[in-house]
């Protein structure tokens, strides 16, 4: 499942012209108390619906005879044979299932006759996971979530005026989503997925589509394990996979019988309830030894995020011999910092075709999402729903309705705008000046004060205050035209640098043109930010960047070739300048800590590490993901990443003599990389690679060779192409390279173990990151530590450099966004 889902549909042909009479009612228990959710189906069909969680079902049906079974999860099946000839209401009681063990298998002492089931029921797994070679069905889901209690203000925003403009109650408590969605779905193994969303409504918007989507909700209970993304770290192990004996305890509750079926109710729990393990019950079939249905939970004890317990029920129903969900529904609810929230999802499956005739190539289109699908009337959707709204479902859609055609409106866009327009002191310094056109589709952004403010020994204190103007020029394809600009002043050195850049569209490439003057990191892998550097300067007395002046002119253009193959080329004339110190202020001044030259190879002594010299050089890169799926939104082709690794190619060819250039060299490249590897239960596995040779060396100066990015102090740049202990300007080479790097992040496998690190819900990490140049020889680092569901990481690492024979450690602390 995705932690984010963002759905678009196409438009749904209209129903036939056969008589259609409505089937409704409540479905209640012995007490009279709604079942939510219940079944209602037409007997060895997929033709059926569930109630709403007030108990009420509506079922659309032609003129005829009909054998209807009412269900639900924990009660006895209900069949009513019915003859419909004009609109008809039948309310339904259902009564608790009575399970009835057999004595003979229960034995004092004994193993559960559980065990044997479940073992039965795992042989059989594979066979029933790759029995449907492909499928197409229509599918409906209904989404709601709810606030249950928010407090008035959160980090200086006004939560009590946003509930109050979203339809919430003046205690903010009330439907924040309400949306419904249909799609017709196709599925081929071994796990290709196509989606046409056929229609979308959102409570509360005329121009959004829902969230829902059918591909992410798609569970799959015969598959070892259940990789949901975002909900947690780690794969959930489903109760009946190869290795579920290990996780969980069964325990046989007794047998009912169901149209002519045993059906076996057996309760599971994990052995440990810090594993990512399910509770709960399953429904497994006799003699076929197959799910008939799910009521499965998981909770925090879990380690799972963003929710305290997560629900899960599904029903399956017999279709040409196999059995297909016929309904699911996730159930969720939690709380964080003051908010509480809960919600559904619930989805129904019908009009199954088993092993139709389909075509791979349709496959490379995941999702169609067509423009005009959220915009279909509530005549529509009153004919085509499925489940129906209940009061305040109906109330939310009404009143919201309102709200949206009010919010769409160019009196409110601007009201909105020249709200969040205003200038105040706290944004000038934090995050700069933002200003929003909501209904001409453009805004203008400039830097925070605070990040504008700089120190270092070049230049002393520097100002460097930067803007951006962008206009959404292509709405059909989400294109904009940009302009941005730069101005930079040194207090010290008196040198004042200004550059600028356009990007525009140029057909489906973009083109991005830019020039100026700039000072520029001797390291163009940039590894330390000047904010950072700032504070070690004024504060420690230690000038770790090292920087020098560059006048330039460039040009770059991108574009997506085919699929996942991307391209781009790019042609820069720059004019680079030596810089002294000029500064060697520091608030304090520790003792044995010496601002060290800007030459970082002759630390003691301001001798230029380069002539001013003048260079061309022409770029090309290609890359290639090996994927050629990709989902049309209205607002354009969304291309999907592959499961497999990408390969880079790049080649850089610097002239002598054109427009004045001294550099004169080449230099071809090669890169390989992939991130989040699924290895099953022990997390995921990332890696880089990347090899290059510099060739025809005729001058090259030092920030055209190969740059590494490193760290030196505790606070480092997280990345999967980075090294932790690596001098920032050291180890760069105009001869040849090859670095490797490569991260193993484990899902609870020790922090499980010690409580305080499980209830902060840590995951493990091991780097490997190894590079040899002709002057480094092999350098290796290793590091261990852990990140938090937030991006914290704290990591300790200790390298080896053969080249010099040291050994260096140090703990570091970074952001992982």
């Amino acid at each position: 499942m995705r932690n984010y889902l963002i759905i678009l549909f196409s438009v749904f042909a209209f129903p036939g012209f056969a008589q259609t009479y409505v089937l409704n009612g409540k479905v209640t228990d012995d007490a009279g108390k709604a079942i939510p959710f219940a079944s209602v189906y037409v007997r060895n069909t997929t033709k059926g619906t569930s109630a709403n969680s007030d108990g009420v079902y509506n079922l659309n049906l032609a003129k005829g005879q009909y054998e209807v079974l009412f269900k639900a999860v924990g009660y006895k099946q209900e069949i009513r044979n019915i003859t419909l000839l004009a609109d008809t209401k039948i309310d339904v009681g259902l009564k608790a299932e009575q399970y009835h063990l057999n004595e003979v298998s229960v034995r004092a002492g004994g193993e559960d006759p559980a065990y044997d089931i479940i073992r039965k029921a795992i042989r059989k797994r594979k066979t029933y996971l790759n029995e449907v070679n492909a499928y197409t069905c229509e599918v409906y889901i209904k989404g709601l979530q709810r606030l249950l209690d928010a407090p008035k203000k959160f980090l200086g925003f006004d939560v009590q005026k946003f509930a109050r403009q979203n339809g919430l109650d003046s205690n903010r408590r009330g439907i924040i989503y309400l949306s419904e969605s249909q799609s017709k779905l196709s599925f081929m193994k071994p796990d290709m997925v196509h989606e046409e969303m056929i229609s979308s409504k959102v409570s509360g918007s005329n121009q959004a589509f829902s969230f829902n989507r059918a591909g992410d909700i798609r569970v799959n209970f015969y598959e070892n394990l259940q990789n949901w993304e975002g909900l947690s770290n780690r794969p959930i192990i489903s109760p009946i996979a190869d290795n579920a004996l290990s996780y969980y305890k069964y325990k046989l509750i007794g047998a009912t019988v169901e149209n002519d079926e045993i059906v076996n109710k057996i309760q599971v729990t994990p052995k440990n309830d810090n594993n990512p393990c399910f509770s709960g019950y399953l429904y497994i079939l006799d003699d076929s030894w197959r799910l008939q249905g799910v009521s499965l939970y998981i909770t925090k004890k879990a380690n799972i995020n963003f929710v305290d317990t997560l629900r899960v029920d599904e029903q399956y129903v017999p279709v040409n011999k196999v059995w297909m969900p016929a309904s699911m529904k996730f159930e969720f609810n939690g709380g964080f910092l003051g908010f509480k929230f809960a919600g559904y999802f619930v989805s129904l499956y019908k009009d199954y075709e088993i092993d139709p005739q389909l075509d791979k190539s349709q496959f490379k289109e995941v999702l169609r999402i067509n423009k005009g699908i959220n915009k279909l009337d509530s005549v529509y959707w009153q004919q085509q729903r499925p489940i129906p709204l209940t009061d305040e479902e109906k109330i939310d859609y009404k009143k919201k309705e309102v709200l949206a055609a009010k919010r769409e409106s160019k009196e409110y866009l601007d009201s909105i705008d020249h709200e969040n327009n205003k200038v105040n002191i706290t944004r000038l310094l934090l995050r700069g000046y933002f200003h929003r056109n909501r209904f001409k589709h453009e805004y203008f952004t400039t830097s925070s004060l605070l990040s504008a403010v700089q120190y270092n020994t070049v230049e002393g204190l520097a100002l460097n205050y930067g803007g951006m103007f962008s206009k959404l020029i292509d709405s059909l394809n989400n294109r904009r035209f940009t302009v941005y600009g730069n101005a930079r002043y040194g207090f010290s050195n008196k040198l004042f640098n200004a550059y600028g850049g356009v990007v525009v569209p140029v057909g489906q490439a973009t083109l991005n043109l830019s020039g100026g003057s700039t000072i520029a990191d001797l390291n163009d892998r940039e590894p330390m930010s000047s904010f950072v550097n700032s504070i070690h300067t004024l504060l420690y007395r230690q000038n770790y960047k090292k920087l020098y002046q560059k006048q330039f002119a460039s040009a770059t253009l991108n574009t997506r070739i085919y699929g996942g193959w991307q391209a781009s080329a790019s042609a820069e004339w720059a004019n680079r300048k030596w810089l002294d110190n000029t500064s060697d202020y520091s608030l304090f001044h520790p003792k044995g800590k010496e601002f060290t030259s800007n030459n970082p190879f002759i630390p003691d002594a301001d001798v230029p590490l380069f002539e001013n010299n003048q260079s061309f050089k022409v770029t090309l890169r290609s890359t290639y993901d090996f994927s050629n799926q990709y989902e049309p939104y209205p607002t354009g082709r969304r291309y999907l990443p592959s499961k497999y690794p990408t390969i880079g190619v790049s080649f850089t060819k610097a002239i002598k003599n054109v427009l004045g250039s001294d550099a004169d060299y080449s230099l071809i490249s090669a890169d390989i990389t992939k991130s989040d590897i699924p290895v099953g239960y022990y997390g995921k596995f990332s890696f880089w690679v990347g090899a290059g040779k510099f060739f025809d060396v005729k001058n090259i100066y030092y920030m055209d060779a190969r740059q590494f990015s490193g760290s030196q102090i505790t606070v480092y740049r997280v990345g999967i192409d980075k090294f932790m202990l690596l001098n920032y300007y050291g180890y760069s080479t105009g001869d040849k390279y090859l670095e490797a790097h490569v991260e193993q992040n484990f899902t609870g496998l020790f922090v499980n173990k010690i409580p305080l690190l499980r209830k902060l819900k840590l995951q493990e990490i091991v780097d490997v990151n190894y590079l040899t140049t002709p002057a480094l020889k092999n350098y290796t680092e290793l590091g261990f530590g852990f990140q938090t569901n937030f991006g914290l990481r704290v990591m300790y690492g200790t390298s080896f450099n053969t080249g010099e024979g040291n050994v260096k450690n140090g703990l570091r602390v970074g952001l992982n966004f």
